[in-house]
């Protein structure tokens, strides 16, 4: 069997598993969405859960794939780009996010797989954090603790992923456009990290030119 193939089987396989979950993703429903018989399937998979499995498992992948700049410049443009991803494919997946989080009891590799991608995501937001602080875009006086930036990485990314996850069932709480509460989100995150309008010094300059300023304003 193909890559080709291959890859519309276990799309297939997500698409039952957002309708039905883990228990009404049977092989026979999977193999008529993916238009194929289900002796396919256990040649090229072996079981339903290791199919199954292994669809989380490309599922968390896919929706972790999203880039972060590796030279701030304007935080704000760049956070919001970022988390307008993040939001899109939260929406995407909610169906089967939920189903894994719905299974989790029965089974802790579904959990495992939703946790992976925002944990993912995570540690690239504050990787980004790191960023601005190198590049001069944080405040030294009154410098977010590390204790501080985790909790404001977390309260990002879990604002983030409830709007994604419920703003379908609670419209009365995420009422605000998506674009202006996201950009809110991001404004909220970069204020209670001290975040500048301007960097203290820019990336592209060189030490020696720090120096010659430093010494020029003296």
């Amino acid at each position: 069997m193909n890559d080709d193939h291959r890859q519309r089987i276990l799309q297939a396989a997500a698409r039952v598993y957002a309708l039905h979950g883990w228990r009404g993703a049977t092989t026979r429903r999977i193999a008529d969405e993916a238009g194929v018989n289900e002796v396919t399937l256990f040649r090229q998979f072996g079981s339903k859960d290791a199919l199954l499995d292994l669809m989380m498992r490309e599922s968390a992948r896919i929706e972790n794939d999203a880039p972060m700049p590796p030279v701030p410049v304007d935080p704000e443009e760049e956070l919001l780009a970022w988390v307008t991803v993040r939001h899109t494919r939260t929406t995407a997946m909610r169906a089967i996010v939920r189903h894994m989080l719905s299974d989790a009891d029965e089974r802790p590799d579904a959990a495992d797989c939703a946790a992976h991608g925002p944990s993912a995501a995570a540690a690239r937001l504050s990787d980004y954090v790191a960023k601005l602080r190198r590049h001069g875009w944080l405040a030294e006086q009154g410098e977010a603790s590390p204790v501080e930036v985790r909790a404001a990485v977390t309260m990002l990314m879990g604002a983030v992923f409830a709007d994604g996850m419920n703003r379908d069932i609670m419209p009365t709480m995420f009422a605000q456009p998506v674009p202006d509460t996201l950009r809110a989100y991001v404004r909220i995150f970069l204020r209670g990290l001290g975040a500048l309008q301007e960097p203290v010094f820019r990336a592209d300059r060189t030490a020696d030119d720090v120096v010659h300023s430093t010494s020029d304003s003296a």
